[in-house]
């Protein structure tokens, strides 16, 4: 069974308990090994009012103790889940696990901590000296996006076409799929430069990753508005999006519950539950959906079957 390294992510938050609670089937599928130290992770099961099974295979982190506070936004919290985060990584590094799984962190919570990090992507791209592409998504729909955790007025001075076609290329060579949808970023897709010239540069890049790959598999660039149709759906599911919501708003309207976080082009595997910490039902006997997770937990290990040995 392939090993998958789960980073428990923000304690305050809805994550150990998605972890205790779909564990039965999740070992069922891998063999996990939980980023968590016993004392924290006795005290939050406590305070679920759930059991540790007794398989619940644990790896010390370097996390410190600190008082759980359901809902809260912490630093203690935001540090423990960034190691966490990192223990897990360590373990991928050393082939000690074969994928990670992360559950949701809060990004003001790394913040408060000093984390120099926006989130789990950025940081891999570090960690591993890659340029990270991140893809969400579910079998039925699949976003891939071009800029992710920036601020929205930014977005426009990133489209340049080099980047795009380097970025098309890279996207093609991790998924090898036939037909990559690609969205304007204007209303209308620019209405001919009328509305903006940023589809100039992504036409530009669309027709150049194309002639490199010696086939056309990207096609657009889509109105933004009309690219998620059931229509339009029905000849791809994969789109790149130029940022962040842009991608996520019709992929969590539609499949919320189900999709996932994949992080492509990267030296590991990573994937990742498509929700947040819900810091409003943590420790509140809610019953948190477990799809989201055991999807990527069978996502990592589906992918996992297609990487080789990892060398750092």
């Amino acid at each position: 069974m392939k090993k998958i390294a789960v980073s428990i992510g923000d304690l305050n938050g809805i994550g150990l308990e998605i972890a205790l609670r779909a564990h039965e089937e999740v070992k069922t599928l891998c063999e996990p090994i939980y980023c968590i130290n016993e004392t924290m992770l006795q005290w939050g099961a406590a305070l679920l009012g759930l059991n540790v099974p007794m398989d619940f295979n644990t790896v010390e982190c370097a996390e410190e103790f600190f008082e759980i506070t359901p809902g809260i936004v912490s630093e203690k919290a935001g540090k423990a889940s960034f190691d966490s985060f990192v223990t897990a990584v360590a373990l991928a590094k050393s082939n000690n696990a074969d994928a990670i799984v992360t559950l949701p962190i809060n990004k003001e919570a790394w913040s408060r901590a000093d984390i120099v990090y926006k989130g789990h992507t950025d940081a891999l791209e570090d960690m591993t000296g890659s340029d990270a592409i991140m893809m969400l998504g579910c079998d039925k729909l699949f976003t891939i996006l071009f800029t992710h955790h920036i601020p929205l007025k930014d977005v426009s001075e990133h489209i340049k076409t080099k980047a795009l076609t380097r970025f098309l290329l890279q996207t093609y060579e991790s998924l090898k799929v036939k037909n990559i949808g690609v969205l304007g970023f204007n209303p209308h897709a620019g209405d001919g430069g009328v509305l903006g010239d940023e589809e100039i540069k992504i036409t530009k890049a669309i027709a150049r990753a194309n002639d490199e790959l010696d086939k056309n598999v990207f096609f657009g660039p889509l109105v933004p508005d009309a690219a998620f149709t059931p229509k339009s759906l029905e000849r791809c599911a994969h789109f790149v999006c130029m940022y962040h919501d842009q991608g996520l708003i019709p992929l969590k309207a539609l499949y919320f519950e189900e999709s996932i976080n994949v992080t492509l082009n990267l030296p590991l595997i990573r994937t990742s539950v498509d929700h947040g910490t819900a810091f409003d039902i943590a420790y509140k006997d809610k019953n948190p959906s477990l799809k989201s997770y055991i999807n990527a937990v069978k996502e990592a290990v589906r992918l996992s079957d297609k990487m080789p040995v990892l060398d750092f």
